[in-house]
């Protein structure tokens, strides 16, 4: 029986926003998800000097969103959009175009200014174009898009390493970004003008609000730690891979597992968990994620079985760390779809009227504080027991990698925390709801 109220009916502006969210995202994760290995080999950084700027770079993008989420609602959202797609198109050209050091800190600030204005105006479209009733769908379709943009950059990026070179993913980005400034210039239009003027002090008195509520921001510093597992996708993975599995290896495809899951099981699981507590959705993903790092870590198990390499169906065979990696990350992609839209949804409900694109970017600061901590904690980790094979000698090399998986435990023990932190924030906010409905009544 079709619930009442319920529809997949949404206004044109909501369809126009996640087309530009598609291209949006299938630039960033084309070039993201090759960013560190970009960084190390054409740049010249270390793994750890990788870690501490890739680690403010994709922290940075989602702080910023509390400050240019005034400016989106100040200028209007189609034209915050036109500015934040020239920061992109020319941040991107200008990373591939010069690969050093100093040009690579500010190629990455223009991407990391531009990306920040295109969360909280995306979002918040799709929140002022749904109503409370249908908001948990509408955030299912807009995570779809961001998915199968992710999926599609990422897939295009393998061919372009191999067989152009790095810098032309940025070029690509560039390409991508370009063509979401066409859309929003011809299609996109303000459907609601209100919350248009907002002050920076009236910003800052805003975040100092969210920052004093408690609650809120014990959630968020929870949740950090499934991102910080998820975000290794990127931090750690590929430079993971090439160097275990060899060049030959598809880091960029692997992590489409990702996605793939996500646009097959996001819009059933947000059906599923609909009438649940956002919270209790929450717990199912912080419940699985550990279990997909660990999953990866019990490579070397698994090559004990199978030998170098697995029979998969007697079709053909992959290597143990990549039937682990192909395991764990749809695990990832699993929880993903428990977390996103249910995470979402409880921020957007947060939102005064008008405030949409200010407020939903302080449930960003979740992934300002995980991206910081996972990208840095890679990088020393990588340094620690997966170092670059350049750095090392050849007796070094003999037995370099031989506690590599060891970064997997890691990571599974930061999950594990933050799912029992998560049933003790459960426990305690239960417990003052009870108090404070026995003192009202």
């Amino acid at each position: 029986m079709k619930e009442s109220g319920l529809s997949w009916k949404f206004p044109r502006e909501f369809w126009v926003a996640n087309s530009i969210e598609l291209f949006e995202r299938a630039a960033y994760y084309g070039m993201f998800i090759v960013l560190a290995v970009y960084l190390t080999r054409e740049v010249g950084y270390t793994d750890v000097e990788t870690g501490w700027v890739t680690g403010l770079f994709a922290s940075l993008i989602y702080m910023a969103p509390t400050f240019t989420g005034t400016l989106s609602d100040k200028m209007g959202f189609r034209q915050a959009l036109i500015l934040a797609f020239g920061l992109l198109s020319g941040g991107y050209f200008l990373l591939g175009l010069f690969p050093t050091k100093l040009t690579a800190v500010t190629a990455l600030s223009l991407i990391m200014l531009g990306g920040s204005f295109v969360k909280p105006i995306i979002t918040g479209t799709v929140a002022k174009a749904s109503d409370e009733k249908n908001r948990a769908r509408a955030y299912s379709i807009f995570y779809m898009m961001v998915n199968i943009g992710a999926f599609l950059g990422k897939t295009i990026a393998k061919p372009l390493r191999v067989d152009l070179g790095l810098r032309y993913i940025n070029f690509y980005a560039a390409a991508m970004a370009f063509v979401a400034l066409i859309i929003v210039y011809f299609l996109y239009r303000d459907i609601d003008t209100t919350g248009k003027g907002k002050s920076l002090k009236e910003a800052l008195a805003g975040l100092v609000r969210v920052l004093k509520n408690i609650r809120f921001m014990a959630l968020i510093s929870i949740v950090a730690g499934f991102w910080a597992i998820q975000h290794q996708l990127y931090a750690t993975m590929p430079k993971y891979t090439l160097r275990l599995v060899g060049e030959h290896a598809s880091p960029e495809w692997l992590a489409n597992i990702n996605p793939f899951v996500v646009v097959i099981f996001v819009v059933p699981v947000t059906h599923l968990v609909r009438k649940i507590k956002p919270v209790s959705s929450i717990g199912i993903a912080l419940l699985i994620i550990p279990f997909s790092a660990l999953a990866i870590a019990l490579s070397p198990v698994l090559a004990s079985v199978a030998g170098d390499q697995v029979s998969i169906f007697g079709l053909f065979t992959l290597h143990p760390i990549t039937v682990s990696l192909i395991f764990g990350i749809a695990l990832q992609g699993l929880a993903e779809t428990f977390l996103s839209p249910r995470f979402l949804e409880y921020a957007s409900k947060q939102a005064p009227k008008g405030e949409e694109g200010l407020y939903l970017g302080y449930s960003h600061l979740t992934t300002f504080f995980a991206n910081l901590f996972a990208f840095v904690s890679s990088g020393y980790l990588l340094d620690k027991f997966c170092p670059d094979p350049r750095t090392l000698s050849p007796e070094q090399m003999s037995t370099a990698y031989e506690h590599s998986y060891y970064i997997w435990y890691f990571y599974a023990a930061v999950g594990l925390l933050a799912f029992l932190l998560l049933m003790v924030y459960k426990i305690i906010c239960d417990r003052i709801d009870k108090k404070r409905a026995a003192a009202m009544s």
